[in-house]
């Protein structure tokens, strides 16, 4: 046995060697607190460390929890014989010390801490094989209605010990769709959206779902994993709207009243009502327990139905499901009287009247709920005044409220007015209302005028328009100011130009005859003018207008000498702006009142371009038209009698000129100063604008362009950019620094072609910060610095002498010397 033990310490002194565990600090080291980790499960005779002993010790004692399983030799090698099981003892707490010859602890005893780390050695298990639970319809997408729970001895906090739940299979399965979720971490089971929204116990009162879970979070092949099977029973939703409720108005029981509940699916629901109509006063309130009330009394005349949602919350504050709508409907009392339309109602009736007509219908209202018998009217007649010339001369419909003649026409002459009281009534309720009818008398009576014949009347035909020449009179014996005596005159003959009006004063009937159109001698010399008079309202049958209603005046207009009158105020004409010179270009014509002949002259023809035949009125070009210069061209044209008082008129003639391709393009700008900086460092190009000055259609010109020269082809070439604009570009960098002229055609591609060469100064020159820099250099025209030089000298010459002069004058008595120093003192500044 010794001898064994010897040799089973001998093994392993080997194995410690031939691992390396000899190496001193990482597997062998002085006795002192160590923690150690250990997977469970591996091969047993396991080295975990070598203690070395410090003299006088001599061997090792291992205490604690070591299970039989964790051992020490004498030579301080501590190692496991067994394999370690996390699920039995994940901490292995063990003492070590070191003993001297006669087994005394000199050292120690020390902590050592073994602490089994866990593998994937035990699968994750439910801990029931089967599931029951239920779940209401229309039951909130992911609240929790069953939670299910496996178990798994791994560690926790490791991947060995994470479960992953997940919904295999769900029988049955409508149109592939999903009814049931669940949590995979917790295991809640809760309802999908559409599951919400489509379980229907009517249909499928129960599933069924097969369930795994594996751990290792479910991220691995080599997961372990189990199932179990959960029955799920649908149950119907209560929470469902009541029926419409009907509240009989101003009710005197106390209140509150409870009128309906809602209740939700499972209890500690939270319950509130929302006003959807935002009322000043919401007289509805709901408790705890889902009850509805109504909290006062409630005024169908006010309000005869009420909408409102009812709302379930759980006890964070979310919706349970969505809102419930309540109805309420209330229900009519008769508390209300019938009310009049207006405190009198005014019914007119012509004299003449038929027996059973209707007069007008009164029509009285009740506040209390239409087409019931509270709302029910009855109408009677209680009181005529006056009662002439008999009572009861008037009816009225017992339900329609419509007023009739009963016994005989009405006549003005008896009473203008009748006054009726009228008892309108419900089943309960009596209200006296107020009729006044007034008698209108009937148009019987035709305007009859004063005299039928207002003589004659002399004008001149340049009276003015809007003067009264006439006032005639005509009167009807009708009531006063109504539609029947009112008096309306019309022209009815002898003014078909309508040159003449009449107006009404609407207090006496007096109509003015007014001049609304000048006068014509030559075309209305006489007229016989006849006036009918007539009244808005029809004549009643029987009655017509005679010849009382007509009368007549002579209209004499006298001849006064007018200027001639042109057929138009504007004469227009077009031609093209390159006519031949004499070519008719328009006319005009122009009649004298009188019959006179007329001459045609012309004004304001600024450009001398236009004559006129004087007789016929025709217009000719006398001299070249240009369009660019004005169009259209405006002048005046006048026309003068021939004989007579020599009057004229005169009228506009606008010549509009079409254009002809005539003039050349040309640049649109002055393009001095164009400039490339000297030299070149890569080929440099501009861009340029032409114009002309024809004009265009809407897509504006189209020219071309090209180079004016094929000697500037080596240098320059010039490309399109489009209708107007042009790019110059250098082919090269090897310029002069100097200034260059290029030249460069444009051509319109009008009809005719039209071209023009135009020139472009391009200068090369250093350039300073961007900007070209020119010495300074002898120009035609400019002084040379010689030049300006002796020009100055000169000048300041003249100046001295001059001075000198003035000086001497002024003061004889001062010397040479004075006369320089000012002469002196003057020149100072200007060389300064």
């Amino acid at each position: 046995m010794i001898l064994q033990a010897h040799l089973h310490s001998l093994c392993l002194l080997m194995l410690y060697l031939a691992t390396g565990y000899g190496q001193e600090g990482k597997f062998s080291g002085p006795l002192k607190p160590m923690t150690f980790s250990i997977y469970e499960g591996q091969e047993p005779s396991q080295i975990i460390f070598q203690f070395k002993a410090n003299p006088p010790a001599v061997t090792f004692e291992l205490t604690g929890e070591t299970d039989n399983i964790f051992v020490i030799e004498r030579e301080g090698l501590l190692y496991y014989n067994r394999a370690l099981d996390r699920e039995t003892r994940s901490t292995h707490n063990l003492q070590v010390a070191a003993l001297d010859a006669n087994g005394i602890i000199v050292e120690g005893p020390v902590p050592i801490t073994i602490e089994v780390k866990d593998i994937n050695d035990n699968r994750p298990t439910f801990l029931q094989s089967k599931y029951e639970g239920s779940v209401r319809q229309n039951s909130r997408p992911g609240k929790p209605f069953l939670y299910i729970n496996a178990t798994d001895l791994d560690d926790p906090a490791t991947p060995n010990g994470q479960l992953y739940y997940q919904i295999v299979i769900q029988l049955p399965m409508i149109n592939n769709v999903m009814y049931f979720q669940i949590n995979n971490k917790t295991g809640a089971i809760s309802l999908t959206r559409e599951g919400s929204q489509e379980l229907n116990p009517a249909k499928n009162p129960s599933y069924n779902l097969v369930i795994s879970v594996k751990d290792m979070g479910g991220q691995s092949e080599n997961s372990f994993s189990d199932t179990t099977s959960v029955d799920i029973i649908v149950t119907e939703n209560i929470w469902k709207a009541p029926k419409p409720v009907e509240m009989v108005e101003n009710s005197t029981d106390p209140h509150p009243i409870k009128i309906t509940q809602v209740r939700w699916n499972d209890p500690g629901a939270q319950y509130s009502l929302v006003d959807k109509e935002k009322l000043p006063r919401f007289p509805f309130s709901i408790d705890q327990e889902g009850d509805i009330y109504v909290t006062q009394p409630l005024d169908r005349e006010e309000k005869d139905a009420y909408v409102f949602y009812a709302v379930a919350k759980d006890e964070y504050g979310k919706p349970l499901s969505y809102p419930l709508e309540i109805h309420v409907k209330v229900k009519d009392i008769n508390d209300n009287p019938p009310t009049c339309p207006s405190p009198v109602t005014v019914f007119e009736v012509q004299e003449n009247e038929r027996l059973g007509n209707s007069i007008g219908t009164l029509t009285a209202h009740d506040r209390d709920e239409e087409n019931t018998a509270n709302s029910f009217l009855n109408y009677r007649i209680v009181e005529q005044t006056p009662k002439l010339p008999m009572d009861g001369l008037f009816l009225i419909q017992t339900y329609a409220g419509m007023l009739q003649l009963a016994k005989q026409s009405l006549k003005k002459q008896d009473t203008p007015q009748y006054n009726l009281t009228i008892e309108v009534s419900d089943k309960d309720f009596k209200t006296l209302c107020f009729v006044q009818i007034n008698i209108i008398d009937i148009n019987d009576q035709i305007p009859i005028f004063e005299k039928s014949d207002y003589g004659n009347l002399t004008l001149a035909e340049d009276t003015n328009v809007g003067s009264t020449i006439l006032t005639i009179q005509a009167t009807d014996a009708d009531e006063p100011f109504t539609g029947s005596s009112k008096i309306l005159y019309h022209i009815e003959k002898g003014d078909s130009e309508g040159r003449l009006g009449v107006d009404t004063d609407p207090h006496t009937n007096t109509g003015y005859v007014i001049i609304k159109k000048p006068l014509d001698f030559e075309t209305a010399a006489v007229s016989n003018i006849v006036f009918k008079a007539e009244n808005p309202e029809p004549l009643v049958f029987g009655v017509t207008y005679n010849a009382s209603s007509f009368a007549k005046f002579t209209l004499i207009v006298t001849d006064v000498n007018e200027a001639p009158q042109f057929s138009q105020h504007v004469f227009q004409a077009k031609v093209s702006e390159d006519v031949a010179i004499g070519t008719k270009v328009g006319n005009v014509t122009a009649k004298d009142p009188e019959g006179l002949d007329i001459s045609y002259s012309l004004r304001r023809d600024t450009r001398g371009w236009l004559k006129i035949d004087h007789v016929t009125g025709e217009i000719f070009s006398v001299a070249p038209l240009d369009r660019e210069a004005g169009s259209p061209y405006r002048v005046q044209v006048v026309a003068t009698e021939v004989g007579g008082s020599s009057l004229s008129s005169v009228s506009e003639f606008h010549l509009i000129l079409m254009d002809v391709n005539d003039n050349p393009p040309r640049l649109a700008k002055d393009y001095t100063g164009l400039f490339f900086c000297h030299p070149l460092s890569a080929p440099g190009s501009l861009i340029f604008e032409a114009t002309d000055d024809d004009q265009h259609l809407f897509r504006g010109p189209h020219f071309t362009f090209s180079l004016g020269s094929g000697s500037l082809q080596n240098d320059w070439e010039v490309s399109k950019i489009n209708g107007t604009h042009a790019r110059l570009s250098t082919r090269h960098t090897d310029f002069e620094e100097r200034e260059y002229v290029v030249l460069i055609r444009i051509n319109d591609g009008g009809r005719p072609p039209l071209e023009g060469i135009v020139s472009l100064p391009v200068t090369f020159c250093s350039c300073v910060e961007g900007s070209c820099f020119r010495p300074a250099g002898h120009q035609t025209g400019i002084p040379t610095v010689g030049m300006a030089v002796g020009i100055l000298l000169t000048t300041l010459l003249v100046i001295g002498i001059i001075l000198a002069v003035v000086f001497i004058r002024i003061k004889k008595d001062k010397g040479k010397d004075n006369v320089e120093s000012a002469q002196a003192s003057e020149v100072k500044p200007l060389r300064s």
